[in-house]
């Protein structure tokens, strides 16, 4: 089965980080957020998976030189301008060549849904489209889609004011589509599929959708980009919290070799990269320290995320924080809620810093 994966956006939410890194390809616990997308899919079936393509697509290409991740083939199409959400999907879809069936997914959501489900309801109903829906709180940030009972939407609602939602079922981003959607999105120009191609499939009586309770989460701001880490960490994701990893202790996880010293102490749930040091007097409470990171003497980490190669000095604290790759907090500095520090972005010694973007 083939997939179109969309990570053409900018992620404009986790900057500084996402002005070098795509934010699907950041990790989460030492993961990249795609493979995490990919190997979803993969359980599913999807063997074949054309990523769309916008903003700085040679970081997908150098990640994956042999056109694999997950155990799916990749192929790639860059958009030549932005074509919106159903624009950047026919243009992909075209470049795959989908003759059947296929899978929409947006790549930076992560969800445990069962698409096994999705897509036997699909043809059960014998849609043209079938969107997965997932229940939340709030509504009103998301696209609202009341169906009857049969499954047969009867509109779809962008972002609704608080209160006025018809539904609390939003658009989880996964759809399942026939080929023919394809002939309904002009080329040449953006195109919404939330605002002009599903709305044209309601009134010809062709979409459905089906709500799904399983995990699902957004993980465009840098609250929810922690909360991944989180999830798995904390068990309400099953199964190891990254590929490879091992217990070393209660809820403390490993990949490599890491090394603490003598007098450092690592509180779970917490992960430790390869290469990883956490030196003596250094406190790693509730986070995830990524490969080759060193926490220094006296430094404490406290439900952070050091993205790879990140460097926490003497006596410094990182609370509640995303430290980008090769980043440096100085000595006895405070890095507090929600702050995020860009790749090789470099915190002054004593400085104190609360929710603040720090670029490289």
């Amino acid at each position: 089965m083939k997939a179109v994966v969309l990570v053409g956006g900018e992620g404009t939410r986790l900057r500084p980080l996402t002005l070098s890194i795509p934010k699907q390809m950041l990790p989460i616990v030492e993961q990249a957020m795609l493979e995490r997308v990919l190997g979803q899919l993969a359980r599913y079936g999807v063997d074949e998976a054309v990523l769309s393509l916008g903003y700085l697509p040679d970081a997908f290409m150098k990640a994956y030189p042999d056109g694999m991740a997950a155990g799916v083939r990749l192929s790639y199409a860059v958009e030549p301008e932005p074509l919106d959400t159903a624009g950047a999907i026919r243009f992909a879809a075209l470049q795959l060549g989908v003759e059947e069936t296929f899978v929409v997914v947006n790549g930076d959501v992560l969800t445990d849904m069962d698409l096994g489900a999705l897509l036997a309801f699909h043809r059960a109903q014998g849609a043209e489209g079938t969107i997965s829906l997932h229940p939340v709180d709030d509504p009103s940030a998301f696209g609202v889609v009341p169906t009857d009972e049969s499954g047969r939407v009867r509109a779809f609602v962008e972002k609704p004011r608080p209160g006025e939602a018809p539904t609390n079922l939003i658009n989880a981003g996964t759809y399942v589509l026939e080929p023919s959607t394809l002939d309904r999105i002009p080329g040449g120009r953006r195109v919404s599929i939330e605002r002009e191609t599903f709305p044209a499939m309601v009134t010809d009586g062709r979409l459905f959708a089906l709500a799904d309770a399983a995990y699902w989460l957004d993980t465009g701001t840098p609250a929810s980009y922690l909360g991944a880490h989180w999830d798995l960490l904390e068990g309400r994701r099953p199964g190891p919290p990254a590929p490879g990893a091992r217990t070393a202790g209660t809820g403390v996880w490993v990949l490599g070799v890491p090394d603490v010293e003598a007098g450092g102490e690592v509180r779970g749930p917490a992960l430790l990269g390869d290469g990883a040091l956490v030196r003596a007097g250094a406190v790693v409470d509730r986070a995830v320290v990524g490969h080759d990171c060193i926490v220094g003497p006296g430094a404490r980490i406290e439900r952070s995320v050091l993205l790879p190669g990140a460097v926490v000095d003497v006596g410094a604290t990182v609370t509640g924080s995303i430290v980008g790759p090769g980043a440096q907090v100085g000595a006895r500095s405070e890095v507090r809620p929600v702050s995020v520090l860009g790749v090789g972005a470099v915190v002054d010694a004593g400085a104190v810093l609360t929710g603040e973007r720090v670029p490289p």
